[in-house]
């Protein structure tokens, strides 16, 4: 439970008023799901007259322990500047994943770490990636910005903060329950490598496979996954070289995309072969046997 007080002594819990971002927000939301309930004070700047309790959370202002605005402020080995969310994750984020009974806690704290928490304390610090892309991507930081009052509305920013909050609260909870079956599925994944052949790793069940392929078959030997579809039969996909280079290894022949199911029966002599993706990477069929197949035949198609 969040609630919003007027009076800083009641808050255990304060930062900033004005405009929101994705610092203050998320962490908001992250000590609302560690502390259950807090009590938010915002204000443009810390009374001179008051004095910090303890079990009182200040942050994104203050220049204290969790703000990141001070000319010294924290730096991680890879460049990144802390900010608040960075800052109380590293204290408490442990303690919350053990409270929580997640398991592979040391696994699941890093890798929050490195799938979101950097990247919205880069972005609030200023580091700002180059996206060479003829359309606009918008970041998280992005995305919580739309919560502020908008020009011509009618909109309460506190009642906006909350909503933020919310919101973010959401992404935390859904990038953990993620983030953690990857983790669960990576070791999955890593005991079935070296049973792969002709180039194929099959999953007898749909599961995040790609990481633990990219960073252990460094010689680019697995050019397909076959899994179930939570549509129902097989998809056959192509890998890409590696995490930053999606370059597929081996994409589906062209003369394959787009063809209906009767076409594409007839172009490859194989059966229960329902879709080809036009950009090369997926196709779809109705048996297991018929995605094995497929893939086999593709790698033949395909040039080193």
């Amino acid at each position: 439970m969040i609630k919003l007080v007027n009076d800083i002594n009641e808050a255990n819990c304060i930062t900033h008023a004005g405009n929101m971002h994705a610092d203050d927000v998320f962490s908001t939301a992250f000590l609302e799901l560690y502390q259950k309930n807090i009590y938010v004070f915002r204000t443009p700047q810390i009374p001179s007259t008051y004095e910090e309790k303890e079990n009182v959370f200040i942050y994104d202002i203050g220049l204290g322990k969790y703000d990141h605005h001070q000319t010294n402020a924290r730096i991680r080995d890879d460049g990144i500047i802390y900010c608040s969310f960075g800052l109380l994750w590293e204290s408490y984020g442990k303690d919350f994943l053990e409270k929580e009974n997640y398991s592979n806690v040391e696994d699941l704290y890093q890798a929050f770490i490195k799938d979101l928490v950097e990247a919205i304390d880069a972005d609030d610090n200023g580091q700002f990636p180059k996206i060479d892309a003829p359309y606009k991507v918008k970041t998280l930081s992005d995305i919580i910005k739309l919560y502020n009052p908008k020009y011509g509305c009618t909109e309460d920013i506190n009642d906006q903060f909350l909503k933020a909050v919310e919101f973010a609260k959401t992404i935390i909870i859904e990038e953990l329950y993620s983030l953690s079956g990857r983790i669960i599925a990576k070791k999955h994944v890593l005991e079935l490598l070296p049973q792969v052949k002709d180039h194929v790793l099959v999953l007898e069940e749909h599961m995040p496979y790609l990481e633990a392929v990219l960073e252990y078959d460094l010689k680019n030997k697995i050019y397909y996954a076959i899994f179930p579809s939570n549509r129902g039969g097989y998809m056959v996909k192509a890998l890409q070289k590696t995490l930053t280079d999606h370059t597929l290894r081996k994409p589906f022949p062209k003369e394959w995309c787009g063809l209906d199911e009767k076409d594409l029966e007839r172009m490859t002599g194989i059966k229960d072969i329902t879709f080809c993706h036009n950009g090369q990477f997926l196709c779809a069929t109705r048996t297991k046997e018929a995605a094995y197949l497929l893939a086999t035949l593709a790698s033949s198609y395909c040039q080193e």
